[in-house]
């Protein structure tokens, strides 16, 4: 049984908001391929309707895959997944499917069917590809609408992160393969 619980959608950008390194994961039905890729660079844009941005390189057959479905998933891993996610933002999922290369299971998305990954993990999201912009030709810049976004239940509560030890802690990329973990909560308003 998962331990993974709804978020709902207006609650969706809380779960990428603080920064951490996401998988980004993505299908070509036609072929039925699938891949996952590491990216540091996301962020919430706007709450209702939920949408997010995320860089991607015109080169990366990430970006293929998402532009030809309109569909992809952000996964926010956990510290116990650091070594998943250098490995899959390491090489090119062109020759090889990289879910079966290093071991790591998927679940369906409730919604588009998106391999997403829940083991060692933090939190989901689908999302559906929104209209290409300048900034998306320019800049490499994808932006998603949220579908639907789950969270694992002791570490996402009431639409907050809950960062009280190593088990819960999203990672923040730092280069070189080195990442920093989520820190403690500080109060700003007490």
């Amino acid at each position: 049984m998962s331990r993974f619980q709804t978020v709902a959608l207006h609650h969706a950008s809380r779960l990428i908001n603080h920064g951490p390194t996401v998988l980004i994961t993505s299908i070509d039905a036609q072929v039925e391929r699938r891949n996952i890729m590491a990216a540091a660079w996301i962020m919430g844009v706007e709450f209702q309707p939920p949408r997010v941005a995320v860089v991607i390189d015109k080169s990366a057959w990430s970006r293929e895959l998402i532009e030809r479905s309109g569909q992809f998933g952000i996964v926010v891993p956990g510290a116990d997944a650091a070594r998943w996610t250098y490995a899959v933002g390491s090489v090119s999922g062109r020759d090889e499917d990289k879910f079966n290369a290093y071991g790591i299971p998927t679940v369906s998305g409730p919604v588009l069917g998106l391999p997403l990954v829940e083991e060692k993990c933090l939190a989901w999201m689908e999302c559906r590809l929104l209209p290409a912009t300048a900034a998306a030709e320019k800049y490499d810049t994808l932006f998603g609408e949220v579908v639907s976004a789950a969270a694992d239940g002791e570490a996402f509560i009431a639409g907050r992160w809950q960062f009280d030890d190593d088990k819960r802690a999203t990672l923040h990329h730092l280069g070189a393969g080195t990442f920093v973990t989520s820190g403690r909560i500080i109060n700003g308003a007490e």
